[in-house]
């Protein structure tokens, strides 16, 4: 496998816990995947409730935000597009994005799920804070979170904001008392929004995360979409210490190197997530999907 990343971009990534690379995905692949967010945005404006050919634990594949109407679509989850798409299959498994994250994680990589995020035109919807890792626990940490800008992705239009080095601290409760509500407290909201920078870039580049990186991001402000493609990748010795989120017939896969025989552990302690039975995380955060009223 040849190098897709600089020494100093690997450092970065250890130092900061995210790294945004450029031209993740060549400019055929690209033009791909908008095109078929393009034809899932015009069926949505179809339905007035989560809807499609559902997800192997039974939940609709596509969720919209409560303001969703014909007219203005608020589209905002696919879940696992690889299962459903070619084209989004392909780079999940085979891009330079995967070369991108075996070079931070190890050769041996193996798949955990993918979804699409998208903020569409005046969408108000909002991630709060929280970590990947808390949603996805492992018997080791080196799982990533690529998020593949599918648009140029600007402060405008809700992009992601992150807490650089957050991924070497502490672990944030995602719970309310014994309720899993899936984002921090807004104390600690609060806190981490002070430290938040913005990561912006172009359509194609991706940003590389750890998976214990606090992260969130505002509302879409613009008349433009902000869409991303986030594929989570685990070194082939992490081992799911909790049912997957968002599970897959490809979870699992070996998308580089080989399978591995033996489990790695670290020494650590973290909450176990409660799994969601609505369409997606967003309504675990306190966002009502459409209802269809």
């Amino acid at each position: 496998m040849r190098s897709t990343l600089t020494i100093q971009e690997r450092e970065r990534f250890e130092v900061d816990g995210y790294l945004m690379a450029k031209n993740a995905v060549s400019r055929d692949q690209l033009t791909k995947l908008q095109s078929e967010i393009k034809i899932w945005v015009d069926e949505s404006r179809q339905h007035t409730k989560p809807y499609g050919e559902p997800t192997i634990d039974g939940r609709p594949r596509f969720d919209m935000g409560a303001d969703h109407t014909a007219l203005k679509p608020a589209l905002r989850r696919i879940n696992n597009p690889s299962d459903i798409s070619e084209s989004y299959f392909q780079v999940m498994s085979d891009s330079k994005m995967v070369d991108m994250v075996a070079e931070l994680i190890g050769v041996n990589v193996k798949f955990h799920h993918c979804k699409i995020n998208l903020k569409c035109p005046g969408a108000n919807t909002t991630v709060h804070y929280h970590q990947d890792f808390a949603f996805t626990p492992h018997s080791n940490d080196d799982v990533v979170t690529a998020l593949l800008l599918l648009d140029d992705v600007t402060e405008d239009n809700g992009c992601l904001m992150v807490v650089p080095g957050s991924h070497k601290g502490k672990m944030y409760s995602l719970y309310d008392g014994k309720q899993f509500i899936g984002r921090v407290d807004d104390a600690t909201e609060t806190f981490l929004k002070s430290k938040q920078i913005p990561v912006v870039g172009s359509a194609g580049d991706v940003c590389l995360m750890h998976t214990r990186l606090a992260h969130g991001s505002a509302p879409n402000k613009s008349e433009t979409s902000r869409g991303l493609y986030i594929c989570v990748y685990t070194a082939a010795d992490a081992v799911p210490l909790a049912k997957n989120p968002m599970p897959s017939p490809n979870e699992g896969l070996i998308v580089r190197g080989e399978k591995q025989i033996s489990a790695r552990m670290i020494n650590f302690e973290v909450e176990l997530p409660q799994q969601p039975k609505s369409a997606s995380f967003f309504t675990v955060q306190g966002q009502e999907s459409a209802t269809g009223k």
